[in-house]
């Protein structure tokens, strides 16, 4: 299988959430600076209208001024009866534009293998390479996060985990009323172990890893805040559910641009150090840098250049891919 390499290593900084039942919020999407977009016909769209909503999702992959971003649908659940209809007619209707399928609420590896041979069926059906369209999957049960590590290595088609925080809370019976906002109660981050096992079990299966969304929608400060947890253990991003988010997501998970530039400066030295010295580890202003150092310096470019970022002044724009 051929897997698409379009959306794999572009960047995810917010992932906007569109009711794909609300021409409203469908038609406004591509005009909302995202790096993800996808469309909804979960938990956003009511009972009697997740039927509808799939024609008017596909509608909109198709007619609508999409950039380059990424482009996703979020399917229901296995636990539902819609699963098999919304991949058939969406994914089978939509075209080539459609860049993943988002599936919630995943317990185990099997459901997505299984989604992973249904989405191989549709593709050779209507006429895409198969592994065209990538999978993203949503932890948010206590079943899920036990059998994440085997979840993250289940389809060569994954591209990304993500942690539901309201659903989890749920599967956790967590006295609380909001998910995905503080407890102040808690002596701590009482998503700590759940955040730091997700991260673990995408990094050593090579997919990027975003939190879910924060409800308080107009409180832009406590989103920033908030964000700052999952940003510094390494995160790639967070779901957004308005504009405002979106704009503040874009801020917080990239690099500063000196951070940026400090990060090629450290690349620059250890190869000097390296290359020219045959040392394997020197001064670097009063840091030490070594191969770690070298590692997590390209991390760091990486993810810059993934959100667009350029190294300020001279420099050699040769050294984070051969580093």
């Amino acid at each position: 299988m051929d897997v698409s390499e379009r959306s794999r290593g572009l960047p995810r900084r917010s992932c906007l959430s569109t009711p794909g039942a609300a021409d409203k919020f469908l038609a406004k999407a591509p005009t909302v600076t995202a790096d993800m977009t996808f469309l909804d016909l979960e938990d956003s769209v009511a009972p009697a209208e997740k039927v509808p909503a799939r024609r008017k999702v596909v509608d909109a992959i198709k007619n609508l001024r999409w950039d380059d971003r990424v482009l996703c649908v979020r399917v229901n659940g296995w636990d539902t009866e819609w699963t098999y209809g919304d991949v058939i007619e969406v994914v089978g209707s939509a075209g080539e534009r459609l860049d993943e399928v988002m599936l919630p609420k995943v317990q185990s590896a099997a459901e997505v293998v299984a989604l992973d041979l249904l989405l191989t069926q549709v593709e050779k059906n209507c006429g895409l390479p198969v592994g065209h369209v990538g999978i993203e999957a949503q932890i948010e049960t206590t079943r899920g996060l036990i059998n994440v590590e085997e979840i993250c290595a289940a389809s060569r088609r994954l591209e990304t985990i993500i942690f539901g925080p309201a659903d989890f809370a749920a599967s956790m019976e967590m006295p609380v009323l909001t998910g995905g906002v503080a407890i102040p109660e808690y002596p701590g981050d009482h998503f700590h172990y759940v955040f730091s096992k997700i991260l673990m079990a995408g990094r050593a299966n090579g997919l990027q890893v975003i939190d879910g969304p924060y409800l308080y929608v107009r409180d832009l400060d406590g989103l920033r805040e908030f964000s700052q947890r999952t940003r510094v253990l390494g995160f790639d991003g967070k779901w957004a559910l308005t504009p405002d988010q979106a704009a503040v997501l874009n801020e917080v998970y990239s690099p500063t641009q000196e951070q940026f530039d400090h990060a090629w400066d450290i690349l620059e030295a250890y190869r000097k150090a390296t290359e020219q010295e045959r040392r394997g580890a020197v001064m670097f202003g009063d840091e030490m840098i070594d191969e770690a150092s070298r590692k997590i310096a390209h991390k760091f470019v990486a993810r810059g250049e993934r959100a667009g970022l350029r190294r300020s002044g001279a420099g050699s724009d040769e050294l984070a891919g051969g580093s």
